[in-house]
Order: C-alpha cells, then sequence, then structure tokens
C-alpha cells in the first residue's frame, strides 16, 4: 500500500480563482488545473472528472455525510468531490492510483480549505488492506470496470463502514440494487446485500462529466445492516453465487454440482428449504445463507 501522505507543501502555484457557488471546483478550474499537471483523463482509469459544483454539494447531501463522520473516497482525481466533502465538515481520507493526482491535491485544498487537511493513501484501492482511522462512510465516483471488485473489497476489509453511496455507470448501479427475479438481478446483487440494504439515489447528468462519457450514471446507497454470518459463512456464500450465476437460466441443482457434488446436490437444497429446480436469479441472500449452512455442517 502506499504511504500515508497528509498536508504535503506546495509544489507550484495554481492560478484559478473558485467557483462562484462558493469553494468548489468548476469546469474552467477543472481544465486549468489538468492543464498545469499535464493531465489527461484516460479510459483505462475510468477518468471522468465532476466540475457542477450544485452536483457535488447533491452527492454529498444524498450521502448524508458531515461533521463527525470520516468519510473515505476513492479516485479523487482532481479533487472536485474532495473539497466538496471537506466543506461538509466530515473527516476525509482518499485513496488515490494515479501518483500526479495524490501529490497535487493537498496544494487544491491548501487553495479552498486553508485550515483542512485530507489523508491521501497513493494506491489501487484493491490493494488497500487498512485505513487509518476506520472511515464510516464510503463517498466515490467509481469507473465501470473495477466498480464493483472495488465497493465489495472495501466492504469487506473495513469493517466500520456504515454507508455508501458511489457514482457508477448506471447499468452498474441497476445490478447492485436488483431484486430477485429482475433482469438486473446477480452475483454483484447478492454480495452486496450481505453489506446492507442497497436503493438507488438519483442520476447524474452526462454535462456534469469532463471529459463527458458516453454512458448514464446513477448513484447507488447502501444503509449498513447486520452480516448474516462470520468471514467463514460469507466465503461459502459468495462460492454458491458465483457457481450459481456462472450460467444464468440454469437451474441451481445443475449449476451447482460441480461445487457441492453431483450427488448430493439436491439433497442439500432440499435441506436448505429450497427447490433444487429454482434459478440463481431467483434467490434471495437468505436462500443462499440457508444453503451454506447446510453445506458447512454436512
Amino acid at each position: 500500500m502506499g504511504a500515508l501522505m497528509t498536508n504535503l507543501s506546495a509544489s507550484w502555484d495554481l492560478c484559478f480563482v473558485a467557483d462562484k457557488a462558493g469553494g468548489l471546483l468548476g469546469a474552467t478550474e477543472i481544465r486549468r488545473l489538468a492543464e498545469e499537471l499535464g493531465v489527461t483523463p484516460t479510459k483505462k482509469l475510468g477518468q471522468n472528472f465532476v466540475h457542477d459544483a450544485n452536483t457535488i454539494r447533491r452527492i454529498v447531501s444524498i450521502a448524508g455525510v458531515g461533521e463527525g463522520d470520516h468519510v473515505l473516497e476513492v479516485g479523487p482525481g482532481l479533487g472536485s468531490l474532495t473539497l466538496g466533502l471537506v466543506e461538509s465538515g466530515a473527516q476525509v481520507s482518499v485513496i488515490e492510483i494515479d501518483p500526479r493526482l495524490a501529490a497535487a491535491l493537498p496544494d487544491t485544498l491548501q487553495k479552498y480549505f486553508p485550515d483542512q487537511q485530507v489523508s491521501i493513501i497513493t494506491a489501487d484501492a484493491l490493494a488497500v488492506t487498512a485505513v487509518p482511522g476506520e472511515p464510516t462512510a464510503l463517498v466515490a465516483n467509481l469507473p465501470y470496470n473495477t466498480s464493483v471488485p472495488i465497493t465489495l473489497h472495501l466492504l469487506s476489509t473495513l469493517p466500520s463502514l456504515r454507508t455508501v453511496l458511489v457514482m457508477v455507470q448506471a447499468e452498474v448501479a441497476e445490478r447492485i440494487a436488483a431484486t430477485p427475479g429482475s433482469k438486473a438481478y446477480g452475483s454483484p446483487s447478492v454480495k452486496a446485500r450481505w453489506y446492507g440494504a442497497w436503493s438507488i439515489g438519483g442520476s447524474v447528468p452526462r454535462q456534469v462529466f469532463w471529459p463527458v462519457p458516453n454512458v448514464d450514471s446513477l448513484l447507488v446507497k447502501m444503509e449498513h445492516a447486520p452480516a448474516p454470518g462470520d468471514e467463514a459463512l460469507r466465503r461459502v456464500v459468495f462460492d454458491l453465487v458465483d457457481h450459481a450465476f456462472a450460467t444464468r437460466r440454469k437451474m441451481v441443482r445443475g449449476a451447482l454440482a460441480h461445487y457441492i457434488g453431483p450427488e448430493r446436490v439436491s439433497d442439500l437444497i432440499a435441506a436448505a428449504g429450497l427447490s433444487p429446480e429454482a434459478r440463481g436469479e431467483q434467490w434471495t441472500l437468505e436462500d443462499f445463507v440457508a444453503l451454506a449452512r447446510v453445506v458447512m455442517s454436512s
């Protein structure tokens, strides 16, 4: 994991004016800052920077964070959401994979909120196993290809998290918040539900991003709920989920035969009070938990 950096000294003068809405980055500031840093947003890192102050404040409001909260942000980029989180009065820690952006963030903070500090971890979020200070909320603008793995990884490794609000591609948000029987319901839906209840928190227009993405974005929110079991049970549940959804529209009897064993799969499913002829997309988290308990005790 990268080193923890706090209150780094400025290495250049950022010559831009604060957003008229007060204390946040606008479109002009975002572009000027990117030019100063020599940053060109890349699709590989999923870099689409939000440049609208009203959108940032709306995200912070929906997240429900403020003074007394410790917020973890993943991928702060040029710092637009970071400043909004700091403005709320929350303690803020960030994880940034791009060393240039991580090094520049303290300078941006100094321009807008000189009396505040943000803890910065320069690392791939998927490699982070601890964050000092036990963050209570995750708020982030996440790229499509890593949004689900990052969210699940941080929830599994940071048990102090109680709320989540992530901005992701609409398709991903719908999968995370989907309910059994729906078209979008799948492995991410069940795994995310292990940590709490999920819902769509609102939409984000394409025009507030730079560069403008070619997909729609949604906010998806989680409120913590007690996990249905310990880590050993979680691992078995997630294994069952992976196998059940490996081939959609396949009866669980066939989908789970390799994992459980073809000679006993139907009996164990029945012992859990479930139908071997059901399909994975029909099962709730509680159904997978019931089967996992039977498998572990058999």
